[in-house]
């Protein structure tokens, strides 16, 4: 007999508890060989002062195991506290973040009876860095990270998951019209990896008319690859469209370990009262089966889950008078669903896990090298200054004379607007104020020279907020260019 597999277990806040407990429930009657340890997550770890929301020796047991279902957490609201998931996805590398979004019609009500559509997001990047600044008064950043090697990884993963799932098409989703670098990046990185897969379909949509076209036909789209903001907010979208953010499991996949949960929040409103719908952490145990190698028992639940849904037993959040044919609480859709193992749905497809290769998940995906170093030259600076005055001629007049060593103010922005030269008078301005010093086209820029007129500037009391140096890469740009320049 096979030997049980460790996995990491966190009952969570809110609902947590419940649906945790009717999960294990399922999957103990299931037969699922699993061995269990189980960790304390969320409010009451951050109310001891913790502001990672996870005890520091909780991590012995997530990195000993490497396998972690995990139950909705409260996150007390205001300064201070970070997010769990966010700080789980980025310390043990989960990379992929893979929503399967399926309607369930006629059975779960959905304008959109066919739809299946798989969400793979890249799940470390983008604005989760959670890098932030107030900069000024008036002016607050977030930086936004997209990285050639992490585009790289979850593009592979991506056309890897389809071709191993039988799926026919990958695409992507960026804006690259606007932002011609970060997500410019993405998208020539999921070019390059796609020309690997002739046997796969590939396109690419701007992110705005591609959620349009969701929204209106799913059916269209089989695997979505995206950066980490698109597809946080796209998955749950998707998720909605196909019936219920509430039928949704997650999976956060790594070259060593893995998370699954359900995609929706703690509801603390509906704690306590046996009335949560477990089905999305449900199927996120699912897709753990099936990442750990126990595909046959991730059949036996699903299929039995399906079933459920078929005979119309049925949570408050999907039950429909007419339609349903029995309103149940939690505990009692777990006991439905155990009196189904061994069944499978008469008109929904069949889950069918057991049939592909075991442990596919786990496989997907790997580490990858980026191509050879560019020749990096830097050529100039953007230098951030808090300026109380809305005027950009008086700024240039200070900035003129302390120009030396080779460099010129080549512009002056303001949010992103050219402000000077050739401003207009309607662009409206903020006390932050960002302007490019660009050196002679015939040599590079040295440190030194940055250096000392970030000394000149200081001397002349301009209050400078941030620099950002400015390269080229092989002789091409490596920063977005003004208005004109």
């Amino acid at each position: 007999m096979a030997a049980n597999i460790p996995i990491t277990v966190a009952y969570g806040d809110g609902i947590g508890p419940e649906i945790m407990q009717a999960t294990l429930d399922i999957l103990d009657a299931a037969g699922a060989r699993l061995e269990r340890e189980v960790i304390e997550i969320g409010e009451k770890v951050y109310l001891r002062g913790i502001p990672e929301g996870i005890e520091p020796g909780a991590w012995a047991s997530l990195r000993r195991t490497r396998v972690f279902l995990k139950a909705p957490i409260t996150t007390p609201q205001g300064g201070g506290y970070k997010s769990l998931n966010v700080t789980a996805r980025t310390i043990l590398g989960l990379y992929a973040n893979v929503r399967p979004c399926v309607s369930y019609y006629p059975f779960v009500q959905t304008k959109h009876p066919t739809m299946d559509v798989v969400i793979v997001r890249e799940n470390e990047e983008d604005v989760y860095g959670g890098i932030e600044y107030r900069q000024t008064a008036q002016m607050t950043e977030c930086l936004r990270l997209i990285s050639e090697p992490g585009s790289r990884k979850i593009n592979r993963y991506a056309f890897e998951y389809a071709r191993k799932h039988q799926r026919k098409k990958v695409t992507c989703f960026t804006k690259d019209n606007i932002m011609k670098i970060s997500d410019g990046l993405f998208h020539r990185i999921f070019e390059e990896v796609g020309a690997q897969y002739p046997d796969i379909e590939k396109e690419h949509w701007i992110v705005d008319i591609g959620s349009a076209k969701l929204a209106d036909t799913p059916e269209a789209f089989d695997v979505i690859v995206l950066p980490n903001l698109y597809g946080d907010i796209l998955s749950d979208v998707a998720a909605q469209l196909a019936g219920s953010v509430g039928l949704a499991g997650s999976s956060n996949i790594g070259e060593s370990c893995a998370m699954f949960e359900a995609i929706h929040g703690s509801a603390p409103r509906r704690a306590g009262q046996d009335v949560a719908n477990p089905s999305g952490l449900l199927l996120g145990a699912v897709l753990m089966l099936v990442h750990i190698g126990q595909p046959e028992t991730a059949d036996r639940v699903h299929n039995a889950w399906l079933r459920t849904l078929e005979d119309g037993v049925h949570t408050y959040d999907v039950y429909r008078e007419g339609k349903s044919s029995r309103k149940v609480g939690t505990r009692e859709f777990a006991q439905a669903v155990i009196a189904r193992l061994g069944q499978e749905p008469q008109k929904l497809h069949p889950a069918r896990y057991a049939s592909a290769a075991s442990n596919a998940l786990q496989r997907e995906g790997s580490s990858e090298n980026g191509p050879s170093e560019a020749r990096k030259e830097l050529v100039g600076v953007d230098v951030f200054l808090d300026f109380k005055s809305a005027e950009p001629a008086r700024l240039s007049g200070l900035l003129q004379p302390l120009m030396a060593d080779g460099l010129r103010l080549n512009m002056i922005t303001n949010r992103g607007a050219k402000v000077w030269p050739d401003g207009f008078p309607e662009t409206f301005l903020t006390d932050h104020w960002r302007t490019r010093v660009l050196g002679d086209k015939a040599s590079p820029v040295r440190a030194a020279q940055i250096a000392l007129l970030l000394g000149r500037m200081a001397e002349a009391g301009l209050d400078v907020i941030k620099t950002e140096n400015l390269y080229t890469f092989d002789g091409k740009p490596g920063y977005s260019s003004g208005q004109a320049e």
